[in-house]
């Protein structure tokens, strides 16, 4: 009589005296950095975001897993606790509380477990969140406090605009003068009335994006934060370089051929966030290294069309979520060499 049966579970399938759990738990110590730097930049309105997401995202999972799938609980796993803190560093810090929630019950439940859980999961549930709460809420999701200023503050925090809105904003024109008529800003509904000047856009310098003296949301603010996580990561075995550096490499490339400034193009915006953190998710990324080399350009190459000639200011949310629908494609058709085959000529 046969004791044990096979059991096939979804992915990821990590075959070494590594766990899932180590992994996600990995991920979120690697966030810290960033965490703690966003909690010093914004203050309250940062711990408020921060804790709403994460506690949110667990309790949504826990309820879901209680009252509806039923079975062992997952959530010491970690990985609510990531999808709750990446869904909150692509969140300004003055962002209502019933929003947050909302953002959610849509990654959890219905990125996450309405393809089954984790490992089943086509897109990236705290990026699936996030481009719903951009879409339903696009004026909240898109007021950036400002740091260091009214820490103490979080509704009522000073706002401002991020490097790349204001790029946009130079690159249109306020008054159409052909027409006369105002141009509306899709991404908000609101009217633009002043084009930024080229000396404002020339204030904003490298070592502020690098250390993160900008507007924006919690994990577009600290560039050097992120990459003392990514360093983390990529020691520990959790990630591999391909993802991130296919990312960041074409953004540079196509921005320089724009005559945009492209290291500006990287540590402003979500680019360092999304390469090292959110694009590299085991589950919707490719399995192979040409597959995530080929997944990453694209990315890029769709993050740069966005920002260049689409409507909103920022694009990699979009292209890392558009992505994740190619993957299934990408490993269908970019296969790892049979072990032990010879190529013959």
């Amino acid at each position: 009589m046969i004791n044990k049966r096979l059991v096939v579970s979804g992915s990821p399938h990590i075959h070494a005296s590594d766990s899932v759990s180590r992994r996600m738990w990995g991920v979120v110590i690697a966030l810290m950095p960033a965490v703690a730097y966003s909690v010093y930049l914004f203050g309250l309105g940062a711990l408020v975001v921060l804790l709403t997401s994460v506690i949110g995202c667990v309790v949504v999972e826990y309820l879901i897993q209680r009252f509806m799938i039923g079975g062992k609980m997952t959530i010491g796993n970690g990985s609510a606790v990531i999808t709750g803190l990446l869904l909150a560093m692509n969140l300004p810090s003055n962002l209502p509380i019933w929003i947050i929630l909302i953002g959610c019950i849509v990654a959890i439940g219905l990125g996450k477990y309405a393809f089954g859980g984790l490992g089943q999961n086509i897109f990236n549930p705290a990026i699936l969140g996030r481009v719903f709460l951009l879409i339903s809420f696009p004026q909240q999701m898109t007021s950036w406090p400002l740091p260091m200023v009214n820490r103490t503050c979080y509704l009522d925090a000073t706002t401002g605009a991020t490097y790349l809105s204001k790029m946009k904003m130079n690159a249109m024109s306020a008054v159409d003068t052909s027409t006369g008529a105002t141009v509306v800003d899709n991404s908000t509904g609101a009217s633009v009335v002043n084009a930024m000047s080229e000396s404002a856009l020339d204030s904003l310098n490298w070592v502020d994006a690098f250390i993160g003296n900008m507007g924006g949301s919690l994990g577009e603010v600290s560039a050097i934060a992120l990459i003392l996580g990514g360093v983390f990561m990529l020691c520990r075995g959790i990630i591999s370089w391909h993802i991130p550096v296919s990312i960041i490499g074409t953004v540079m490339l196509i921005a320089w051929a724009a005559g945009v400034d492209p290291v500006m193009s990287v540590l402003s915006g979500g680019v360092m966030l999304g390469a090292i953190f959110m694009a590299t998710d085991y589950v919707t990324s490719p399995m192979t290294r040409r597959g995530m080399v080929m997944y990453g350009m694209m990315i890029g190459i769709i993050t740069m069309v966005i920002r260049l000639w689409g409507a909103y200011p920022e694009g990699v949310s979009f292209a890392i979520l558009i992505m994740n629908g190619f993957t299934p494609l990408i490993n269908k058709f970019v296969r790892p060499r049979k072990f032990g085959e010879r190529r013959i000529n």
